[in-house]
């Protein structure tokens, strides 16, 4: 093959080449240079892609709050007889009122230290208290729904003193009351719970009533009349 064969061979190649190529190199066969066109790849960059955001996740609901469920009203009532309300849970204290018999009132507390309810006194905004050691009282509802707590507010002791020379018997209660002048470590005197009593002079037949008292918390109360209707002035105490 002669050097005009291959020259026009390349050159055939060469033109073939060049719809395909954007840049050019040179190539030397037999100290021959040609120029030779080297196609060019084009690369697109990357497509960018929107990368999707989390759908929002909704807040949870509020739940509804339960309604608080009330209990019943405890009542007391007086079924069997009145019912004396006193200042406290405990007879030493005052009488303050009375539940009469077939009513009933409200139970808002009772004490730890024993069977005694405290109520609201009907009729009234007062409150009181009322024993369960009694026939006479009929629990409507669950009591242990109500709370419990200690009355600290003490009762104010009350006495009755005899001052006569007569020996005295009080009722209710059978409180026996030596006379003044056999007085030994104060027998003509007692504590006493608040209440109406009756005094009766022992000293004579048939007990003759002397006198109804009302005796107070803190009280102390004096007898200075016996049965025969003669008045003594007590003592001065020290």
């Amino acid at each position: 093959m002669t050097r005009s064969t291959i020259f026009a061979a390349f050159l055939a190649l060469t033109l073939l080449l060049q719809g395909c190529a954007s840049s050019s190199e040179e190539i030397t066969i037999n100290n021959d240079t040609v120029t030779t066109e080297t196609p060019v790849v084009t690369v697109q960059p990357p497509t960018e892609t929107a990368t999707p955001l989390p759908s929002p996740t909704p807040a949870p609901s509020a739940e509804p709050s339960p309604t608080p469920t009330v209990a019943p009203a405890v009542r007391i009532v007086a079924s069997g007889g009145n019912l004396y309300i006193r200042r406290g849970p405990e007879v030493a204290y005052d009488r303050i009122g009375v539940l009469t018999k077939g009513n009933s009132a409200e139970v808002i507390g009772q004490d730890v230290l024993s069977k005694w309810v405290q109520i609201r006194i009907p009729d009234s905004e007062l409150t009181g208290w009322v024993s369960l050691l009694t026939p006479f009282t009929t629990i409507e509802g669950d009591l242990a729904t109500v709370s419990a707590f200690t009355f600290t507010d003490w009762p104010k002791p009350a006495y009755v003193k005899n001052c006569t020379e007569h020996e005295i018997l009080i009722y209710p209660g059978d409180i026996y009351l030596k006379s003044l002048w056999t007085n030994q470590d104060y027998l003509n005197q007692s504590q006493i719970d608040p209440g109406t009593y009756e005094i009766h002079d022992l000293s004579m037949e048939d007990l003759p009533l002397i006198e109804v008292v009302e005796i107070r918390e803190g009280q102390t109360y004096y007898i200075t009349l016996n049965g025969d209707g003669v008045y003594h002035n007590c003592p001065a105490e020290n």
